[in-house]
């Protein structure tokens, strides 16, 4: 089967690392499939944070996950730190849809890409909402060419 390679470090636009931890590896002695979840999760929330975009206790819309997805090409494990490449991939009228990258710290080849989905919704009502045309803008900030 073949499948179109993963991205390199120049398809994204920001960048999160991250310590493995002992915990990470299974018993195969590589991070646990699971633990890139984690990690997506992680690298979309804090640049929501970061941006203005997330507000925890009282924002709205929020943002629900109704999609991820993983490739994997290279093994990753404790105590080898990680870097993780970000960038949306698809602006919808009230969804968005993110790439990541993970690599080892360093390197120009990725060990795994996956993509992470929210659609926002009024916090109340958890109906899709248009995105509010500053968070479009933001967005757009970090929106990848390919």
């Amino acid at each position: 089967m073949s499948r179109a390679p993963l991205k390199g470090r120049g398809a994204y636009k920001v960048w999160r690392g991250l310590d493995t931890r002992w915990a990470d590896n299974d018993a195969y002695g590589h991070v646990n499939n699971v633990v890139y979840y984690a990690w997506f999760d992680s690298a979309v929330n804090a640049w929501l944070i970061e941006a203005g975009l997330l507000d925890i206790a009282s924002g709205d819309p929020i943002g629900l996950v109704v999609e991820t997805g993983c490739r994997y090409a290279a093994s990753l494990a404790y105590p080898e730190p990680v870097e993780i490449g970000l960038g949306v991939e698809r602006l919808g009228n009230s969804s968005v849809t993110y790439r990541l990258g993970v690599f080892a710290e360093g390197a120009a080849d990725a060990a795994a890409e996956g993509h992470f989905t929210h659609v926002y919704v009024a916090r109340d009502s958890r109906r899709p909402v248009a995105l509010p045309p500053a968070w479009r803008e933001t967005f757009e900030a970090i929106r990848l060419s390919d």
